[in-house]
């Protein structure tokens, strides 16, 4: 096969695969279609797979079993996208400290725990919830499956046909098209992220929530990975590059496209921010404990910032303790004390701040004012696990 042959197929299958959606513009938000059911056999083998990995869902592990907290999840889910689309969505939330969430064709949609350290108000979560919903209602992973299947297909020929003609130029221009092929599915992949964001902030757009939150969620992206390479030494990330394999667009390029698509008329509706932290409440202190153990200084001290920009409670003050006690450098010591004195004041019968109190407070070589935290801890939690531990510390205490 000749190089110009190779190359105009090459440019043809990059054709082919990329998707409708990138030529779309700001996405209005389509009809209800109703009940939607599979059709094809691609399709309906892809729901069969999804029903078999939902049983193994149902039977982990890692599932966090709190009907209150699916059910705000599917209540926000229904203020975004509308009480007649979300019906068929079933929730299950996975105790995984990363910022993530996902959706099956056949309806089930997967919620990280850490997401929720990286939203601050039902607005915010309302627009992961509604991307994600968004490659729903599109059927995006039945487009991503034969995107992949063509270009592995087209692939998987052109090897053939290069290998009848095994020549330098011949090898060389397969494997210039062979770029071209999986670079189209690449951005293919992209083209889907950007049309799930497009319909997430027209869901919003027409909810009673602030759309203005869509672009807020990945400003936050950007901060936490800034504080993050901060703590580490590192440059601060170049959120506008765009690496070739990547399948999501770049963080910057998302953050503005989705606040030049939110209605000004909806800039001061209600963000939900006081209804998103009482549901969250509950869980706060574990999911900030998973975070902690990612080892991840920098990002972990803004999560717990940025969760603190409505008011501080003694959670996210002793979580704070806890993360620069474990760090654990002198000056980290000091701080921590701090820390777990302000929770105390706001909440004197939070015991794991009494705990790092004391803790804290011994470390830096003041034992006699750890006497006393350390004290109320074991009253406070008798049952304690370590409870024989902390005794030793305690004069008297030990017998």
């Amino acid at each position: 096969m000749s190089r110009r042959r190779m190359h105009a197929l090459g440019a043809g299958i990059g054709l082919l695969l990329a998707s409708p959606a990138a030529a779309q513009q700001a996405a209005l938000l389509p009809p209800y279609a109703g009940v939607y059911q599979p059709k094809g056999v691609d399709e309906v083998g892809l729901w069969h797979e999804d029903d078999e990995d939902e049983r193994q869902l149902a039977a982990s592990n890692v599932l966090i079993r709190d009907e209150r907290l699916t059910g705000y999840l599917k209540s926000v889910l229904c203020d975004t996208v509308g009480k007649d689309r979300c019906g068929a969505v079933r929730i299950y939330v996975l105790r995984c400290p990363v910022f993530n969430a996902s959706m099956s064709p056949n309806g089930t949609m997967r919620v990280y725990s850490g997401l929720f350290l990286r939203v601050r108000n039902e607005a915010e979560l309302g627009m992961v919830l509604g991307h994600e919903f968004g490659h729903f209602e599109r059927r995006h992973s039945l487009a991503g499956f034969r995107a992949r299947r063509s270009g592995s297909d087209a692939a998987a020929w052109l090897a053939v046909l290069a290998g009848t003609a095994a020549t330098y130029t011949t090898m060389s221009s397969y494997q210039n098209v062979q770029l071209a092929v999986y670079g189209g599915i690449y951005r293919h992949d992209r083209d889907q992220e950007r049309e799930a964001d497009r319909l997430g902030v027209a869901y919003l757009n027409q909810s009673h929530l602030q759309p203005q939150a869509a672009s807020a969620v990945w400003q936050h992206v950007m901060e936490e990975a800034e504080a993050s390479a901060s703590a580490k030494g590192l440059k601060k990330p170049n959120f506008k590059a765009i690496a070739f394999a990547d399948s999501h667009p770049p963080d910057a390029e998302r953050a503005g496209y989705l606040a030049a698509l939110a209605s000004p008329d909806g800039a001061g509706r209600d963000d939900g921010a006081d209804r998103y932290r009482a549901a969250l409440a509950p869980f706060l202190g574990q999911f900030l404990d998973d975070q902690i153990k990612l080892n991840d200084f920098g990002a972990s001290d803004y999560l717990i910032q940025n969760l603190a920009t409505t008011g501080w409670t003694g959670t996210l003050w002793c979580k704070r303790g806890d993360l620069y006690r474990t760090r654990g450098n002198p000056r980290d010591l000091i701080a921590a004390a701090e820390f777990y004195a302000n929770a105390v004041k706001l909440d004197p019968t939070l015991a794991e701040a009494h705990r790092g109190l004391g803790l804290s407070l011994m470390k830096t070589g003041r034992a006699s004012e750890a006497l006393v935290p350390l004290q109320t801890y074991l009253s406070l939690r008798p049952d304690a696990a370590d409870a024989g531990m902390i005794k030793m510390m305690i004069p008297g205490e030990s017998k």
